[in-house]
């Protein structure tokens, strides 16, 4: 069920919410793991059988995490923990990357000269797998260090385990969470007037991003697809690009900012996962503030225990690149998506070696080497097609094409920069700090409050016109 829907915000959120106020304080936990689980049957409602994948799923990892944390041999306990996280990535690969394999050892056979071919599986993709694997094996990991206090194996137990792998504000689009940050509150937690005030703001923000910002920009992406990249312009494919790096991040950032409003209506604190990362004046700079969840969990339970930066320079090297695949394949299973990885692997391990010391010293360099490396890193995630995507470079960089090789209507960019400039300048404005600040300031006065009223009607008019698309993470 999509957060920005006419059926979520006016018939699921205020139902579940009644239910949830009405509901006495030791069955609160209970009410949320029901609602969830309602939650989830609808987002799998065409494959209802993926509910009980889930349900599964939840109850296979809360029992291993008590195999393993019960277990006093370390040995032992190293096998069970490996067993557990071989366990979850099967399902993950056996979803998401099945058809993927099955193409590469198609190919191979192919380059081989033998004739046959592996039909492809075809599954639909579960609702979330991708983050509700991530945080099922962060679980287990954080038992097996011994940093999460085992309880007693009990039906309660259960339901907060449930409650925390399960919650629908974050379940098919995380943020990740990890259990020692919300243990407290799933225990005891209050919801007063300014937490629901705050998070109904939040959510309101979270929507007009979404809505008015992402949706919008979506359709200058859409039309330069539709036109064909041979057939743009260069100034139309910088808009182009620019548009699709404004898209995803209000995309994603108006989705994490609905999940925190509806979890603080909850009683939960959910965590941030955006810092204004388009500020950011480095590429390692800039995914410490972006998707920050995720990029806390390769940091903890990949690139430390390789090794990190605590050894060669060489074995620093190889630990970021497999952090930076395996981030690139956690994104899609396409060759795409590892090209992504390694480029944004070879810009991180530059920096590193040299780049971070002079872009440190030159700020207005390294905002303007971003302005080039975020927008070009999104042409390789958002293009499939590999020969597309050098199609597209040509049409930036026109020194890059033969001399005559595409012809284009010269006025494209006039045309589609007049249709989209409200929402580009819009754009470029929100990823500042700026308004938030002018937010803060203005918080408590009833112009804000009258401001927000109208984002929410503006965007539900939107909505009901028909402009409203998935979240773009809603397929990861």
């Amino acid at each position: 069920m999509v957060f920005s829907s006419i059926d979520f915000l006016f018939k699921f959120l205020p139902c579940f919410l009644l239910i949830y106020a009405l509901c006495p304080g030791k069955w609160k936990n209970h009410c949320i793991l029901a609602g969830s689980l309602a939650f989830y049957l609808y987002g799998v409602r065409r494959t209802p059988q993926y509910l009980l994948l889930f349900v599964i799923s939840l109850f296979l990892n809360y029992k291993m995490g008590f195999w393993i944390g019960r277990c006093p041999a370390e040995k032992r306990r190293r096998r069970r923990l490996a067993a557990g996280v071989c366990l979850n990535l099967l399902c993950l690969i056996a979803f998401k990357y099945m058809d993927f394999l099955i193409g590469i050892a198609n190919g191979a056979a192919a380059a081989l000269g033998a004739s046959f071919r592996i039909p492809a599986v075809g599954l639909p993709l579960p609702l979330g797998i991708s983050f509700f694997t991530f945080q099922a094996i962060g679980w287990l990991a954080d038992v097996y260090r011994r940093e999460i206090r085992q309880e007693s194996d009990s039906a309660a137990s259960f339901v907060r385990f449930g409650v925390w792998m399960s919650m629908w504000p974050h379940v098919s689009s995380g943020p990740i969470l990890r259990w020692t940050d919300q243990r407290p509150e799933l225990f005891r937690r209050t919801v007063d007037g300014a937490s629901v005030e705050n998070g109904l703001r939040e959510l309101t923000i979270g929507l007009g991003l979404k809505v008015l910002l992402a949706n919008q920009l979506s359709g200058l992406w859409e039309k330069v697809t539709a036109v064909g990249f041979e057939s743009i312009s260069t100034p139309l494919a910088w808009l182009g690009i620019l548009a699709y790096t404004l898209q995803i991040y209000f995309d994603f950032y108006g989705y994490s900012l609905m999940a925190i409003g509806l979890g603080e209506l909850l009683g939960f604190r959910l965590p941030d996962n955006f810092r204004y990362p388009y500020m950011a004046r480095s590429m390692t700079e800039f995914w410490r503030r972006w998707h920050m969840t995720l990029g806390a969990w390769f940091r903890d339970y990949v690139y430390i225990p390789l090794g990190g930066s605590r050894c060669s320079r060489w074995k620093t090297l190889r630990n970021l690149l497999a952090v930076w695949l395996l981030t690139g394949l956690w994104h899609g299973a396409g060759w795409n998506f590892l090209l992504w990885g390694v480029a944004l692997f070879l810009l991180i391990a530059v920096e590193k070696l040299f780049l971070h010391r002079i872009l440190d010293r030159l700020p207005a360099l390294g905002h303007f080497y971003m302005l080039l490396a975020v927008p070009l890193s999104w042409l390789v995630f958002a293009v499939p097609d590999l020969g597309q995507i050098w199609i597209y470079l040509q049409r930036m960089f026109p020194f890059l094409a033969p001399a005559g090789r595409f012809v284009w209507f010269a006025g494209d960019y006039i045309k589609y920069g007049r249709m989209y400039w409200i929402p580009l300048l819009a754009g470029v404005l929100f990823i500042t700090p700026l308004p938030r600040k002018i937010y803060e300031r203005w918080k408590d006065h009833p112009l804000s409050a009258a401001a927000l009223l109208l984002v929410f009607w503006f965007s539900i008019y939107c909505i009901r016109m028909g402009q409203n698309d998935p979240f773009l993470y809603f397929s990861f």
